[in-house]
């Protein structure tokens, strides 16, 4: 039976649906600097409505099975080494919703049922860019994993089982980077030349998300060489998928910000809806 808050949950955005995001976060550096990449979060903040509670799909928590946070109180996680103290001295600290995480288990059906997670808090795939666009964490948050068994298709499927949130005041983020690749990083320089392996992989995704080719999208791995370079492994594209799968016939796509970071990170990011 659902609580008070779920209907209101259920029901309070009938009609309209809240926008999805893919954000490429990148390095944990960008919490603390302002650069193009920022500067474009702070346009988006100005333009997206206030939602009842954000549900973020990140990079960095992959596990057996799908999990979504079901606690209240989240512990922010410093998910990251070897940084300047500067960084984890950065607070932000949204309370969760229980009612918002079981809104998710509900919809994801008895098959490949998401499960709670009562331990878990906020990785910095979530909270470093929340902290730009919703700075005041007056929103409550909850963070579902990545099923690291499943192939592209599951997580794509599983996203259009969830599309239904976006009625409901809930704002999804996808957050990862199309290209990422830890091997070939240059971590000395942000605005170094990206590798032309890496603009072929981020140009043609970009090509099939305009074109809403979403088979394509899922099957980036027939892209040979340039896709195996861009992505050789999966957590940071998998994200994604997650927001492709919630788009609509009528959603437009629009990208808030294209460009690379340290030679082998693409920071594209896009809004639907």
């Amino acid at each position: 039976m659902e609580s008070t808050n779920e209907k209101r949950m259920n029901e309070s955005y009938r009609g309209s649906r809240m926008p999805a995001l893919f954000i490429g976060h990148g390095s944990p550096m960008n919490i603390v600097q302002q650069n193009e990449f920022t500067k474009s979060l702070e346009e988006v903040k100005k333009k997206l409505p206030k939602p009842d509670c954000i549900l973020v799909i990140s990079a960095h928590w992959m596990t057996k099975g799908t999990y979504v946070t079901c606690s209240e109180n989240l512990i922010q996680g410093f998910d990251f080494y070897g940084f300047p103290d500067e960084l984890y001295r950065v607070q932000y600290n949204p309370k969760g919703s229980p009612d918002c995480a079981r809104s998710v288990i509900q919809l994801s059906g008895p098959e490949g049922r998401i499960k709670c997670d009562y331990s878990r808090g906020l990785d910095h795939g979530s909270w470093a860019i929340l902290k730009v666009l919703f700075p005041e964490a007056d929103v409550p948050v909850i963070q579902m994993s990545i099923d690291q068994t499943k192939p592209p298709e599951y997580h794509y499927k599983l996203a259009s089982k969830l599309s239904i949130l976006r009625d409901r005041k809930i704002l999804v983020i996808g957050s990862g980077n199309i290209v990422h690749n830890l091997r070939s990083i240059d971590f000395k320089d942000m605005d170094a030349e990206p590798f032309s392996w890496a603009v072929e992989f981020d140009m043609k995704v970009k090509g099939f998300l305009k074109d809403k080719m979403h088979s394509e999208l899922l099957n980036y791995k027939q892209l040979g060489n340039v896709a195996s370079m861009s992505v050789p492994t999966p957590e940071h594209y998998l994200p994604l998928l997650y927001v492709i799968g919630m788009q609509g016939e009528s959603d437009e796509l629009n990208f808030i910000y294209e460009g690379f970071q340290n030679k082998a990170v693409s920071m594209r990011s896009f809004i639907i809806g």
